[in-house]
């Protein structure tokens, strides 16, 4: 296969969104990526929607988010077969993936001990709610408590009093990424060591490894840092402006762009209200006023057309559909196009890595349920052969 990953195998164990994105990442990197699912309904994210597309409408494109350049296999885990097939598989891949319940495969019959007694150089991936251990190791978690829990609604909405979840499921998405990369680390890892480990990460760990400069705020600073709507915590003028017709986006970052937007919309960059951020983050909502009353003047292709000539970062806010219509889009190879066994081409959400001097791989459609199940059979009595 194609990519830097070429000869991994990667069971994935996992369902929903975290473990399934993690997966998704190391098959765009081109490894062999087999998913095993329940024959009874498969991964739950499979029957979530709208939006649902196919004839039948019951192919879920929330599915279809997070799980391209799979193969679907099909097995029960609490049977003998299942758990049969399982222990061929563990033998035959390099990682595993999976982000059950604390303590719920160890139930299945195979607790960590147990796979590296089958294979030594296994990687697993183990995704929790809140971490495998500690107080409230076991509590199970979805995206929108973990935001909660670790602080990322309260820095998002209008203010502190409306605290707002982010629009994405970015708790699991983020910790699909830190997993997806701690297992890129472990595999070079086994390259001097000979032997596999165990990679942990959480919808917790996740978003508190993202507060950043908010974490420090706390952490050093003292201050407790709420939620500032469209405008950041600590720059300005950095947010959300009316116009004419709508709103922009402009972000000054260092003063030789503060003197060239006040110049602009004809403000003092001197006066001492103005005259650096600290003031300005002071007399943030007179700015704001005094920039959107200039504003007001034109429409925001004038507005964007001037600051692109400046050199000013600015920029529109799209819907969507806006995004993937974008010739910069496309030409970042952010869409693909696969070929579903139901729905034929269709076109996805694409893989956020590019790689000097190599070609746009192919990628493979999101596996319908089980569709794969004579293909692994066959591959894994060649290996094992």
């Amino acid at each position: 296969m194609q990519g830097a990953l070429g000869d991994i195998v990667v069971l994935d164990l996992s369902r929903a969104l975290a473990g399934p994105h993690a997966a998704q990442m190391l098959g765009d990197l081109g490894a062999r990526v087999i998913k095993v699912e329940h024959p009874a309904g498969g991964d739950e994210s499979r029957g979530w929607g709208p939006p649902f597309a196919g004839p039948d409408h019951d192919i879920s494109t929330y599915f279809l988010a997070a799980n391209r350049n799979k193969l679907s296999v099909t097995a029960d885990l609490k049977s003998a077969g299942g758990r049969a097939l399982i222990e061929r598989l563990v033998r035959q891949s390099d990682v595993l993936i999976e982000n059950f319940r604390t303590g719920v495969l160890d139930r299945l019959g195979f607790p960590v001990e147990r796979l590296h007694e089958l294979n030594p150089r296994l990687v697993v991936l183990s995704i929790t709610g809140f971490g495998h251990d500690g107080p409230e190791g076991g509590r199970p978690g979805y995206d929108q408590i973990a935001q909660g829990e670790a602080g990322l609604m309260s820095l998002t909405g209008p203010s502190p009093a409306e605290p707002y979840r982010v629009g994405a499921s970015i708790a699991d998405l983020l910790a699909g990424i830190h997993g997806a990369y701690g297992v890129a680390a472990a595999l070079y890892e086994r390259t001097r060591t000979g032997r596999g480990k165990v990679v942990r990460t959480s919808l917790l760990a996740a978003v508190t490894g993202v507060h950043s400069y908010h974490g420090t705020a706390w952490t050093v600073g003292g201050r407790v840092p709420g939620a500032g709507g469209n405008h950041h915590t600590s720059i300005a003028p950095y947010g959300a402006f009316r116009c004419a017709d709508g709103m922009i986006q402009i972000a000054v970052a260092n003063e030789g762009q503060w003197r060239k937007v006040a110049a602009l919309l004809d403000i003092d960059p001197d006066i001492t209200k103005y005259a650096t951020n600290r003031e300005r983050f002071a007399h943030r909502d007179e700015l704001i006023a005094d920039m959107e009353q200039a504003l007001a003047k034109h429409d925001r292709a004038h507005w964007l057309s001037a600051l692109g000539g400046l050199g000013v970062p600015a920029g529109a806010i799209r819907s969507i559909d806006e995004v993937y219509a974008w010739d910069q889009t496309r030409s970042q190879g952010l869409l693909v196009e696969v070929d579903h066994p139901v729905l034929g081409p269709i076109e996805l959400p694409g893989p956020p890595l590019r790689f000097d001097g190599e070609p746009p791989r192919e990628h493979t459609a999101p596996p319908a349920l089980g569709q794969h199940n004579d293909e692994v059979l066959a591959w894994l009595a060649e290996r094992e052969g």
